[in-house]
């Protein structure tokens, strides 16, 4: 029985996140209620509070379930045995490209993780109560160019990057492309201006850095 009830808790959970989605995409994160996500949920306003506090605590749920994974996803494709010698990815550069085009892939096969990066990039203003998200977003994209830098700086090892190049330098320019690239990518519903030609652009990011 207690099992049991931990489900329907946990059940119910995703459906309020599942909900706060779908509001949040139509309505915009400042325009929608906890009462309006209940509604969408088919919950009481109760079950909301249950779980979650405010809208924020509510937003950081939803936006972890597809930022963590993707953490993970990117200590993996970067740095998973790059100080091995046996190394499966023997081309830094090669690492950072498939990377780069599997989050976009990710991206174009994953409803929910498109639908939430689309709220986070152009339905959420950070202000208020989500000021601080915004800090956990800035702390991402600096564990993101440190993670960059350490392959950047492999590569230079390798005598495959121009030596002049600062792999810091390198990582900032990488992170900052690929943060437009995806915001860009997000508002191109229509797929006709960057969805269409992402990994080429991608490609021709990462070449231009060869030495």
């Amino acid at each position: 029985m207690v099992r049991k009830t931990k489900e329907d808790a946990e059940i119910t959970r995703q459906r309020i996140i599942n909900a706060a989605r779908e509001v949040f995409l139509t309505k915009g994160v400042s325009r929608t209620s906890l009462e309006q996500i209940a509604t969408h949920a088919g919950v009481t306003r109760g079950a909301v509070y249950w779980h979650f506090e405010n809208k924020s605590q509510l937003f950081h749920a939803m936006r972890e379930q597809v930022v963590l994974p993707l953490i993970d996803r990117m200590d993996g494709a970067l740095l998973a045995d790059i100080d091995n010698a046996n190394d499966p990815v023997a081309d830094p550069l090669k690492r950072i490209e498939n990377f780069l085009v599997g989050t976009i892939q990710i991206l174009n096969d994953d409803q929910e993780t498109r639908q939430t990066y689309e709220i986070m990039m152009s339905k959420c203003e950070y202000v208020d109560e989500f000021a601080t998200v915004l800090q956990q977003i800035l702390n991402n994209c600096s564990g993101m160019i440190d993670k960059l830098e350490q392959v950047y700086a492999r590569a230079h090892q390798k005598g495959l990057i121009n030596p002049s190049h600062s792999p810091a330098q390198l990582a900032m320019d990488t992170h900052l492309f690929f943060s437009g690239l995806l915001h860009m990518w997000v508002k191109d519903t229509d797929g006709t201006r960057f969805r269409n030609q992402a990994h080429a652009l991608i490609s021709s990011h990462v070449n231009l850095r060869r030495k």
